[in-house]
């Protein structure tokens, strides 16, 4: 089987966007939160599989689990001790926004302390990674062309039976549409916001972790996607889930085969460059359709579309 490498990086690249943008999403309509820890706890993943790999042996995806795990430890820690106090204090969404940049920090901080103790008592270099070199072929192609977006999929899947077959995800669904509603119910919001931070923080990692197949990792290598997964994010819609995945998909693709297809037309030279692809897919939907696509009409789109082939095999 032969897949073109920027097509099969692409695929990887783009599925773990679109968790990573998924759980930002998820995050914002439940808790009002834009969630800039999402950065840090996307290179824990990384740190988590190339922990286990280094130490453990395998392969990088039988400690995705892990890394899931520990992404969701990571948020209940953050809505334990920030976000929900904030929170019960009805704090404006810019504190809300800014408390998680803090964290990040922190996160970041834990980050080098971490990759110190992996160099000086392991004898490891975890400063520069290339999780790649781990990974296994099917069919003469990496593994993770094919694990990536089919992890993706499940997920989704799984997590759309969750909130659609589940009374507990009825009600998470409830909490996030009228929380006042959902509280005179007899539902708790506060649990709904801590299962929110379980799933966001899962996801965050595992994406980190997904992801650091076709990067390079390092111990910002989430802060150099925060504009690539807030962008998936608005281009998804805001208060869209499925909107945020999807729009992972449209801008990891729109950047990674960009990029690279734009490397070879002009040249390397041009790699540096890549941000400027999710920005300036950011800033076009907030010009032009700042809902995102989850916003955009749908049924009208695609009414008009069989009515213009329609006319025109008449003719």
């Amino acid at each position: 089987m032969t897949i073109p490498p920027i097509i099969a990086g692409g695929l990887t690249f783009a599925s773990a966007l679109a968790l990573l943008a998924f759980g930002i999403t998820l995050l914002y309509v439940s808790t009002r939160t834009f969630n800039f820890a999402h950065a840090s706890m996307a290179t824990w993943g990384l740190y988590i599989t190339y922990t286990g790999v280094e130490l453990f042996g395998g392969t990088p995806y039988q400690y995705y689990p892990l890394a899931f795990l520990f992404g969701a430890l990571l948020g209940v820690i953050c809505y334990v001790f920030i976000n929900g106090p904030l929170l019960r204090r009805e704090a404006s969404e810019t504190t809300l926004m800014m408390s998680t940049l803090g964290y990040d920090l922190i996160l970041l901080s834990v980050i080098q302390i971490y990759c110190d103790y992996l160099t000086r008592v392991y004898k490891l270099y975890p400063r520069m990674i290339t999780m790649s070199e781990y990974d296994v072929e099917i069919f003469g192609v990496s593994a993770s062309t094919f694990i990536a977006p089919i992890c993706t999929i499940a997920i989704l899947i799984a997590l759309h039976l969750f909130l659609y077959k589940t009374k507990f995800g009825v009600a998470l669904r409830a909490t996030i549409e009228n929380p006042s509603l959902a509280s005179v119910i007899g539902i708790n919001p506060e649990i709904v916001y801590l299962v929110s931070w379980v799933i966001g923080g899962g996801l965050a990692c595992l994406g980190g972790a997904m992801i650091s197949m076709v990067l390079t990792g390092t111990p910002v290598m989430g802060m150099l996607l925060v504009v690539s997964m807030f962008a998936a994010s608005i281009l998804g819609g805001l208060y869209s889930i499925y909107g945020g995945a999807l729009g992972g998909y449209v801008v990891g693709l729109a950047e990674y085969v960009g990029i690279y297809g734009l490397k070879t037309l002009v040249g390397p030279w041009i790699l540096p460059y890549r941000p400027v692809i999710p920005l300036i897919i950011m800033a076009v939907t907030l010009l032009i359709f700042p809902q995102g696509l989850a916003g955009l009409p749908w049924g009208a789109i695609v009414a008009k579309f069989r009515g213009t082939v329609g006319g025109g095999e008449g003719k």
